[in-house]
């Protein structure tokens, strides 16, 4: 390896800028995950893998300003955006926990549901 290519190697700068490429394309995929939940539901659909692509590519982008880039605007970006995230996985996981399942069918149905939506069945959990 020649001196200048040990040089960019010891600096760090291909390191933080594969990083920094690496967490704009994490960032930038969620858009594609919650396109083709909508479009395979027919109806606006924020998947719990949008929250999680989310949480990563800011706090892979966090990383990235903190560590290499050093613009106060950046890290500042970044630098709360995981809050809401985390609190939208946390509501995701505690609606899942909550869901009932149809004695008739396989269906899991939403927590308030007083019928199965897939076979009209009296969910066990309703008490009308």
């Amino acid at each position: 390896m020649d001196s200048s290519a040990h040089a960019i190697w010891t600096n760090g700068k291909i390191f933080w800028t594969t990083l920094g490429w690496l967490a704009n394309a994490v960032f930038f995929s969620r858009f594609f995950v919650q396109w083709y939940a909508t479009e395979k539901r027919k109806q606006v659909t924020v998947p719990a893998l949008f929250w999680w692509l989310s949480l990563a590519g800011s706090l892979m982008l966090l990383m990235y300003a903190v560590f290499y880039d050093k613009h106060w605007p950046i890290i500042f970006a970044y630098a709360f955006s995981w809050i809401p995230y985390i609190r939208n996985l946390v509501i995701h996981k505690r609606y899942q926990q909550s869901e009932q399942q149809c004695v008739s069918c396989p269906e899991l149905c939403s927590p308030r549901a007083k019928f199965c939506p897939n076979c009209g069945a009296k969910l066990a959990g309703s008490t009308s």
